[in-house]
């Protein structure tokens, strides 16, 4: 967490890249049906805040308590996988590079389904500033479920340092890129 894969994702759209994130994915499945009446059903109404569901209140819920979060899991990350093949499936045949944002993915049951892995990786001392920046809720929790970012790495086809500036991960970025073979470009298409 906080070691940069939003902005390497951001980064490889850039450099023309297809991308998707699973966790842009979770947060329209809470909005949406059948997750908003499961976690009313759940949690009751004090779940939504404005009419929409209140994502502090679902991580205060489930990041501490490991058995709200293995229900939340089990109702999600299905729906998230169908996204996910869903979206491959519509990419257009000339597609060059696709790339999936999967913060738990060694962790859970998706790893074996890329050509390819990834591991952002930064100086845990810059990584809990990030988080802090961020007012991210939950960090013990969320950590906890997470392998080390030494697992992550020694599990990733590539690990990428990110702990200078945008442009110094996106060089990482292109460079990797070039190593596979496909052809990076500034202005979003591969």
């Amino acid at each position: 967490m906080a070691a940069g894969k939003s902005a390497a994702l951001e980064a490889l759209g850039r450099l023309g890249a297809a991308t998707i994130s699973a966790d842009r994915i979770v947060h329209d499945l809470l909005d949406r049906e059948p997750m908003v009446s499961a976690l009313r059903r759940r949690w009751g109404d004090s779940i939504e805040s404005g009419g929409a569901v209140d994502r502090a209140a679902v991580g205060r819920r489930v990041f501490n308590d490991p058995e709200e979060l293995a229900w939340l899991e089990a109702k999600v990350h299905p729906l998230v996988q169908d996204e996910i093949t869903e979206w491959f499936s519509s990419l257009p045949e000339q597609c060059g590079v696709a790339v999936v944002e999967v913060p738990l993915l060694f962790e859970g049951e998706m790893a074996d389904r890329f050509d390819f892995t990834v591991a952002i990786v930064a100086d845990e001392r810059l990584r809990r500033e990030r988080a802090e920046a961020r007012g991210q809720v939950g960090l013990e929790g969320r950590e906890g479920r997470q392998l080390p970012q030494a697992g992550k790495a020694a599990r990733a086809d590539r690990v990428i340092r990110n702990e200078g500036s945008i442009a110094d991960l996106e060089a990482r970025l292109r460079e990797m890129l070039v190593d596979l073979g496909a052809q990076p470009t500034t202005d979003g298409r591969q």
